[in-house]
């Protein structure tokens, strides 16, 4: 999964911490249905300042570590952007 849509549920706060993540707001993530299911609520470093209850699109990997800038950094998931709306056609969806 590299990009995908998820509702932010909460925040965390980690005193102590790996030093990449210093200064870094982390909120947790519950990936929104599909067909594969729901999935598990992930902790994911927010880049723009999103909030709780906000629609969210989340990069995976090494993407996620590159918009730290910080291609070392103790990251997996990274906020990207806050969804306004979404339009999505069932007719189109694979069965």
């Amino acid at each position: 999964m590299a990009m995908w849509v998820g509702k932010v549920i909460g925040t965390l706060v980690a005193t102590p911490k790996d030093d990449s993540l210093t200064g870094s707001k982390l909120l947790i993530v519950q990936p929104l249905r599909s067909k594969r299911g729901a999935g598990e609520p992930i902790v994911a470093i927010d880049a723009i300042g999103s909030g709780t209850g906000e629609t969210v699109l989340v990069v995976n990997g090494s993407a996620a570590r590159h918009v730290t800038g910080n291609s070392k950094a103790a990251v997996d998931a990274a906020i990207i952007g806050i969804i306004d709306s979404m339009e999505i056609n069932k007719d189109l969806l694979e069965e």
